[in-house]
């Protein structure tokens, strides 16, 4: 959608391994377009045009192989009730887990209303105007995570997916009924729209903690803190352009 804007899909492999090659590819591109005398950028946000995303598709396997988040013809929506489960612990943890899938400042510039990125806590069928986004059916039955830019940690977000979606499994959580319309002007939660409101609610998380412990989630809040700290220090290009000659 962005001059110059490619999309880049990895085929489907077990978790570790695609967040390898997610980061092998990352770095390896980069290094690339260097020797060749260009720069390209996975920010999550370049200009006000369309951001860089970072869509995951999740699905669950048995020892065996097989999808358990199929369901039969008679189960709703073709979902196992252990999807149902999986998919609803997705939407209990995604504000608490926001800064796992958009971990830097300029990451919350994508969640804009009417984009391709997403701001309401919501699932539905197919529907790109939610986070959450089921698709497939039968043994490619799976979801999609729209709320990750393109410059997301691979192995964080996907350690969020797998511990929000087994917090779901645990608990029993019910599934709410799908969105069916336009999220973006519907009455859902709201995504975190600053770094800063997403690492408190990190902080604050039961359910943080219990999946990734004291130390791990202080960890990343104090990244965030370092962050926001750099930030506020900073005097931008936008204040510059904005305030030079009119102050």
């Amino acid at each position: 959608c962005n001059p110059g804007q490619h999309e880049i899909a990895f085929k489907y492999d077990e978790a570790l391994v695609t967040c390898d090659q997610h980061a092998v590819y990352k770095t390896g591109a980069k290094e690339i377009a260097s020797q060749e005398g260009v720069s390209l950028t996975f920010m999550a946000k370049y200009n006000e045009r369309e951001g860089n995303s970072c869509h995951i598709h999740l699905s669950l396997a048995d020892a065996d192989g097989t999808n358990v988040m199929a369901g039969s013809a008679r189960d709703p929506g073709g979902m196992s009730e252990v999807m149902r489960h999986f998919l609803a612990g997705q939407l209990a943890a995604l504000r608490d887990f926001s800064l796992l899938y958009a971990p830097n400042i300029n990451s919350y510039k994508r969640f804009q209303p009417g984009s391709f990125a997403p701001t309401a806590v919501a699932w539905g069928y197919d529907n790109r105007t939610c986070s959450l986004r089921v698709v497939g059916h039968g043994r490619s039955m799976r979801f999609e995570n729209r709320l990750p830019g393109g410059d997301v940690n691979p192995h964080l977000a996907v350690a969020g997916l797998v511990a929000a979606g087994l917090y779901g499994v645990e608990q029993k959580l019910e599934l709410p009924e799908a969105c069916a319309g336009n999220a973006y002007t519907s009455a859902y939660d709201h995504v975190p729209t600053t770094l800063r409101e997403a690492a408190e609610l990190w902080e604050n998380s039961p359910i943080a903690r219990a999946a990734f412990g004291d130390e791990v989630v202080a960890h990343y809040r104090n990244m965030a803190r370092v962050e926001l700290e750099a930030f506020d220090a900073a005097v931008t290009d936008w204040e510059l352009r904005r305030s030079f000659e009119r102050m």
